[in-house]
């Protein structure tokens, strides 16, 4: 009788089938947290619905498909003509557009409506995260627009709507829903957005304008319109340009080429080039930076949850993994060591989905004028506004740098497994440098953090205010908060300490939202560990007199 060499045993079934929302009980939690009771239940059934999806083979089956069909450029047509078009494979299009009418981009226009948003962007961005970008860049387009109330009225009902209508271009005017993305990096400036050299030259006083320049980095080019920077007559302003207008005829839009990068393989970057590019301003001559500033602010949240995003799904794939496979007698994850290690990246991603969560409802506060949900941890609105102008780019800077440790220590727990693409770990770990990058890396964040604490004194004091919350809870959060203090007390010479500064307000800031609102064994180790400095420089030395089993039970996504 022939040996049988091909039996699969031991083998971990796929993590499928599963709802993404109702299974991440740091993230339910923090919906019910941060809404009001009357929405609590619709809220609910919606990111259900939504995690059902993200959870299916189907949704996983788009993901790996729109990674391994990436967007192709054609810059002209069969006859010779310019049209500067991407092709996408369908399933590019199926994710977009089923988070287009989950709501992912009409957070501005109903209650609560950046809680539920943020856990929508959370659960799906988990399928795939290349699409994520022109979502993010449609939702913050909203708040620069509204610098103009002729723009908004015109712009945000298409924007904030539930049609998606992607796959052609056509006139704004004929769409019943609308993408955006953006432009403001050139070859030689980067994030020195001041030294940008493209021209806008006025065509009348009604805000119409000419643009001749390029962009180095602009992010989704098939949109339907951009948020641009170029130098008018009264200095960087921003402005609103259109692909296609009123009249049909196509804007002067010239898509050099397509960026090969390192992962968010799915979605086109381009380098364009504007040829007397016909533009609408957006705000004040001269004001350009001010105007944009708030998309960039909720480009930076978004951010902040799309790395929570993948360190959840990291996260969950290792817990699911190690539950099922067994070695030296039994499931992996029931081994001290592995369970340490478990516990510990289960700790990093319930951190950064519990702060991402925070930031959106201080988005809702500051939107509705309200105090926010009872026990929601949100104050006053201009209290809010003070806390998102430190803490998104401190969030911002230290989430995204938590990201890909996190990822590449989930993918080492699937062993050799992990780095097989088969897996999607390898895609995760790809993807997972990205937010530290876009919209401003590490030093731009802490740069901006500085500038925050030097000349608005009211953000530190929401921010003091918030941590405060906690005080006497724990003694380690209690420490850290006094050395925190300590530093804060001397910003002479602070930039070359800036990291270590931001490193250490968004460390007090996650460990007094662990103790206010996650379950003792929780906050317990993340205070030991990350604030009293019972750590070692690897993921796996949480302290092993922890009860660690409930952290990773915690983190598991029942299938």
């Amino acid at each position: 009788m022939a040996a049988t060499t091909h039996t699969v045993t031991n083998q971990p079934p796929p993590l499928v089938g599963y709802d993404v929302f109702t299974a991440d009980r740091a993230l339910t939690e923090a919906v019910e947290r941060h809404l009001p009771p009357e929405l609590r239940e619709e809220a609910r059934g919606e990111l259900s619905l939504l995690g059902t999806s993200a959870g299916s083979a189907q949704a996983q089956s788009w993901g790996a498909l729109a990674n391994e069909y990436p967007p192709r450029l054609r810059t002209h047509d069969r006859y010779g003509h310019r049209v500067d078009e991407v092709d996408f494979h369908p399933a590019w299009h199926r994710l977009l557009g089923h988070a287009v009418t989950s709501g992912l981009t009409g957070a501005w226009v109903r209650p609560g409506g950046h809680v539920r948003r943020a856990a929508g962007f959370l659960v799906w961005s988990q399928t795939e995260a290349g699409h994520g970008c022109p979502l993010s860049m449609t939702h913050a387009a909203v708040p620069a627009l509204r610098t103009d109330p002729e723009l908004a009225a015109e712009w945000e009902p298409r924007l904030t709507s539930r049609v998606y209508d992607g796959e052609e271009l056509r006139p704004p005017a004929e769409k019943g829903g609308v993408l955006f993305g953006m432009g403001m990096t050139e070859k030689q400036g980067g994030s020195d957005v001041r030294a940008n050299t493209t021209a806008a030259v006025p065509l009348d006083a009604g805000g119409e304008y000419l643009l001749t320049g390029h962009k180095w980095f602009c992010s989704a080019p098939m949109s339907d319109g951009f948020l641009v920077l170029a130098q008018a007559p009264g200095g960087l302003t921003c402005f609103l340009v259109p692909r296609v207008l009123a009249d049909g005829t196509r804007n002067v839009f010239r898509i050099q080429r397509l960026k090969d990068k390192l992962g968010n393989r799915s979605n086109a970057s381009a380098e364009v080039e504007f040829d007397g590019t016909w533009a609408r301003r957006v705000g004040e001559e001269g004001r350009g930076v001010r105007t944009i500033i708030e998309m960039v602010a909720a480009t930076r949240l978004d951010c902040v949850l799309g790395s929570a995003a993948l360190m959840r799904q990291a996260v969950a794939q290792a817990v699911h993994h190690t539950t099922y496979r067994h070695a030296f007698g039994g499931p992996l994850a029931d081994k001290p060591l592995m369970r340490n290690v478990l516990a510990d990246l289960a700790l990093e991603s319930e951190a950064a989905t519990v702060l991402g969560m925070r930031l959106a409802a201080a988005y809702d506060a500051v939107e509705s004028g309200a105090t926010g949900a009872e026990g929601s941890g949100a104050g006053g609105a201009e209290s809010e506004r003070a806390l998102l102008r430190l803490v998104v780019p401190a969030a911002k800077y230290w989430v995204t740098k938590r990201c890909t440790p996190t990822v590449a220590e989930a993918l080492e727990c699937l062993g050799g497994n992990g780095y097989v693409e088969e897996s999607g770990m390898p895609r995760l770990l790809r993807e997972s440098p990205l937010n530290s990058i876009w919209e401003g890396s590490g030093n731009v964040q802490a740069l901006d953090v500085l500038r925050a604490l030097r000349r608005e004194p009211g953000a530190l004091d929401a921010y003091l205010r918030e941590i405060g919350r906690a005080r006497g809870a724990d003694h380690r959060l209690d420490a850290a908060i006094k050395g925190l203090l300590t530093e804060l007390a001397d910003l002479e010479g602070a930039e070359a300490r800036a990291r270590r500064l931001v490193e250490r307000l968004a460390l007090v800031l996650q460990g007094s939202l662990l103790v206010r609102w996650a379950p003792p064994e929780v906050a317990d180790a993340f205070c030991g560990s990350r604030l009293g400095g019972d750590w070692g420089r690897a993921f796996g030395t949480l302290p092993h007199t922890l009860d660690l089993g409930a952290v990773v039970d915690r983190a598991r996504a029942e299938v």
